[in-house]
């Protein structure tokens, strides 16, 4: 199993095989790394620029070719478990989902996360469960999520001002 450079697993052998499509390709299947940072590797922005900026991988391809190769999450679900992220505005508490880190290495590795839950992550680092477990959400993490929600749905009830400042007789 890969591992972080603490030494602790990442829950994968293959990043690759978890990872979703480059943050980079586009819907028409061009390379916007090449299209919006050619200056950053002007040599690999020409050959795409010759192949009128058409990812040479392709969506269904071998990422890890790509020497830009990028799989980030939006943290909106625990991949494992399931569980959905519930964020309260101007509530400082701590997601219920984390960007995890699938990909560690020196200069050549590529960026790739997925989302965790926190209950999840740390299974993860500290055991040997694997991202792609047949999970379902710890209950504290169902409590939590539960919790936000009831804070959520109260603080969107609709009082009219009459209701709240009503006149003492």
């Amino acid at each position: 199993m890969e591992r972080t450079p603490d030494g602790t697993p990442v829950g994968v052998d293959d990043p690759y095989a978890i990872a979703g499509v480059c943050d980079h390709l586009t819907d028409d299947g061009r390379c916007r790394f090449a299209l919006t940072r050619a200056g950053d590797d002007p040599e690999f922005s020409a050959e795409r620029r010759a192949d009128g900026y058409d990812c040479h991988v392709g969506p269904e391809g071998e990422w890890g070719a790509c020497p830009h190769y990028r799989s980030t999450t939006d943290a909106k679900s625990c991949v494992r478990c399931g569980l959905e992220n519930v964020r309260l505005a101007h509530d400082e508490s701590r997601p219920l989902v984390e960007e995890h880190h699938l990909s560690y290495g020196g200069d050549d590795s590529h960026e790739i996360t997925v989302g965790l839950c926190r209950w999840c992550h740390a299974k993860v680092h500290n055991s040997i469960a694997r991202v792609d477990d047949d999970a379902s959400p710890d209950p504290e993490a169902i409590a939590e999520r539960e919790r936000r929600r009831e804070t959520e749905r109260s603080a969107s009830a609709f009082e009219t001002a009459s209701e709240n400042y009503a006149p003492e007789d």
